[in-house]
This record gives structure tokens, sequence and C-alpha cells, in this order.
């Protein structure tokens, strides 16, 4: 597209602005709103001193893009709707005040509160020894700062606004991996799209593990609510997970200490790929929607972690490259794409938000559609070939 650059971060060039704002004007026009934005600053004191953090606000829907945690998105805003959940970290934290290895490798909880994240490059999954290498929860991109950010506003009618972040993940005798990520929001409209690539820099072919973690709580998330993802089968995670199967689609009200449940689901997707899973409050008028190119991401997990409200009442929706087990687990099933050297990996996904019964409806129907008349087989016990707590 043609557009309008403006880069806020590129520290090979020397590159950085603390604050600032792009609005509309004579040269920068789009079609679907005139009230469109973006915004962005640097925070100061405690864990959020020095965390970027860059607003777009597309007239409808607004999103806070994280730089400086990996390209995650933090919070966001549809109208009257909150795009968020409410973790018992409530302020971004710098990477530099989050020590992975700690808690015997689950410190990536010490700066867990994004409404999206990605967990990977090199590994994800739990902690744990693999090949002589300690890997801890949910692998180090999103505690990686983008070294170059930019944004872009159409010029020639299309009424798109794209952020464009570059992220390395890289160790001397480690893989080297380069995440560009660009989000692009239209004007006017209630959808956001994301595009990641990720490059192999190294001179080896290496292992990639990717998967979104896309976390959601009310006013989606209530008693009541439910979720639906077309699929082919659904296992539990683990015995935890197994006790619920039966109520699996639906949530419950928060439950001090309540202990969290995964279900693996294996999506089924449209003659293009396409795959949607739906999040909706129990009045069915607003839904949050994941649409993700199965192609690329053949795996799905539902998080269920109804937990007290001040302990995080949450849901992830989690479209991945691979489920998120140890690496050596998936690497035996053969769910690790081997990248060669110079050679990327692209993955596509849509979050869309809705906020009538009429719009519910159209993502259910499609949910059904990609259905068909097969019934999804559930798996009463967790399946071997899905999670190492399975016997058959």
């Amino acid at each position: 597209m043609a557009a309008a650059a403006f880069i806020l971060t590129d520290v090979d060039a020397g590159v950085h602005s603390d604050r600032g704002e792009i609005l509309p004007n004579q040269a920068l026009r789009l079609s679907g709103s005139s009230q469109w934005s973006v915004r962005w600053k640097t925070l100061r004191g405690g864990v959020s001193e020095g965390v970027q953090v860059i607003e777009i606000d597309n007239g409808r829907m607004s999103l806070s893009v994280l730089p400086t945690r990996g390209m995650g998105i933090w919070k966001g805003r549809l109208g009257d709707l909150p795009l968020e959940w409410k973790s018992p970290v409530e302020r971004p934290v710098h990477p530099a005040f989050v020590n992975l290895q700690d808690r015997g490798g689950l410190g990536w909880l010490h700066g867990f509160n994004e409404l999206l994240c990605r967990c990977g490059l090199a590994f994800m999954g739990p902690p744990g020894e693999d090949q002589g290498e300690n890997l801890t929860l949910h692998g180090r991109i999103a505690n990686l700062p983008a070294h170059r950010v930019e944004v872009q506003i159409d010029t020639t009618g299309s009424g798109a606004i794209e952020l464009i972040g570059v992220v390395d993940e890289c160790s001397m005798f480690g893989p080297r991996w380069r995440l560009t990520s660009t989000l692009r929001l239209q004007a006017g409209s209630n959808v956001c799209s994301i595009t990641d690539e990720v490059t192999n820099l190294g001179g080896q072919a290496s292992e990639l593990s990717l998967l979104y973690h896309i976390n959601v709580g009310r006013p989606f998330l209530e008693p009541c609510a439910t979720y639906a993802v077309p699929c082919r089968d659904i296992a539990p995670r683990d015995a935890r997970a197994a006790q619920g199967i039966d109520a699996c689609y639906v949530y419950g009200a928060p439950i001090a200490g309540f202990a969290e449940q995964a279900y693996y689901h294996v999506p089924l997707a449209d003659s293009d790929g396409w795959s949607t899973a739906v999040l909706a409050n129990s009045s069915n008028n607003a839904a949050f929607a994941v649409h993700f190119q199965t192609r690329q991401l053949p795996a799905f997990t539902v998080w269920k972690n109804t937990i007290a409200e001040d302990d995080g009442y949450v849901t992830g929706l989690e479209p991945g490259i691979n489920f998120p087990n140890f690496r050596a687990f998936e690497r035996k099933h053969g769910r690790l794409p081997i990248v060669k050297p110079g050679k990327s990996y692209k993955t596509e996904l849509v979050l869309e938000v809705v906020d009538t019964e009429v719009a519910v409806r159209k993502l259910y129907d499609r949910v059904k559609a990609i259905q068909g008349p097969n019934e999804p087989i559930v798996h009463r016990e967790p399946v071997a070939k899905y999670s190492p707590a399975g016997t058959k």
C-alpha cells in the first residue's frame, strides 16, 4: 500500500521517540473514519519504567500495543466494551524486571497481563530440561523489546493503519530468530489483523514454537458465557481438565483457588484454511472472536482460569503452531516445524469484536458451517498424542 511512514524506533539509526501523536490532517485522510489517531508514550516509574505504549484508535476500536514486550497487545476497547482482563499484574512490566528463571522457571508470570502475548520462539510450554538446555515457561519473545517500530498510514483511500515491529530473539550457540509483526486496523472497523513473519537468521535449521496467548476477561467472560470452535477432536490436557470435560464449553463464576483447566482442539477450517473461535457472554449480545489460518496455526487451546476476580478471572483462546506442551513432547509428535537458514514461517490471525445479538449469531453460524454435519470427537481423558498425561 502507498503510505506515509513514521519511524518511532530504529536502534541501528539511533532513532527513538518517547512521546508523540499522528492525527488526521489534509495529507492524512482515511476512508471510514475521520476520528482516528495514533499516540505513543514511554511510561515512567515502578516496574513500568521505560515501557513504550502505542495506542491505535481507528475511530471505533482502539488497541494499546507494547513494543517493549514483544509487540504484545496490552488492552483495547470497542465502544463501551473493554478488551482486557484484570491480571494481578496491573501494569505493563519492563522485561528488565522479569527474571524468567524465577519460581523454578515460572518467572514469565511476573509480567503476564496482556490481551495478546506471544509464546515462543525457540520454545514454549512448561519449564524443564531438554537436550541439556533449561527451558523456562513460554519462552523469551514476550519479554524482548522491538528494535524497530514503524507506523504506516495509508494515503490511497483503503483506510488502513499499520504498526510494524521487529523483534530479535538471538543467542550465541543458539537459534537466531527475527519476528516481524504487522498489526493492521481499518478505519471504523471492529477487526484487527495480525500477520507475523518469523525468519531464521542463523546458519542451521531450527525448530520453531509459537502460540498466541489471547486472554479475555469481562464483559465477555462471565458465568454461563460459552465458547465455540469447529474441531475434529477435543481432549483435556490432564486429569484436572478431564473433570470438566462435560461442561468444557461453558464458564462458571469466579471461584477462589480454582485450578486451571486446558482443552486441546484439532480445529476444522473453511476451504481457504481459516477457522474461527468465539467467546460470547451469557446474553449472546457481545462476543470476542479469533479467526486464524490453520495451515499455519494447526493447534488450538482453550485455557479456563475462572479463579477469584482479584487473582485473574480469565480465559485464553490460543491458536498455535503446536500445543503448549514441553518441547521434547511436541518434537516427538512432529509438531515443531523446522525452518531452514534464511527462510521464514508466516502466521495470520484476525481479532473481531461484536456487540449485537445479530453479529454474535453470525459468528456462531460460521462456526456451525465449518463444523458441518459431523460432531467433534470428545475425548473424556487426556490423549497420548496430544498431551503427556495421556495413556491411550
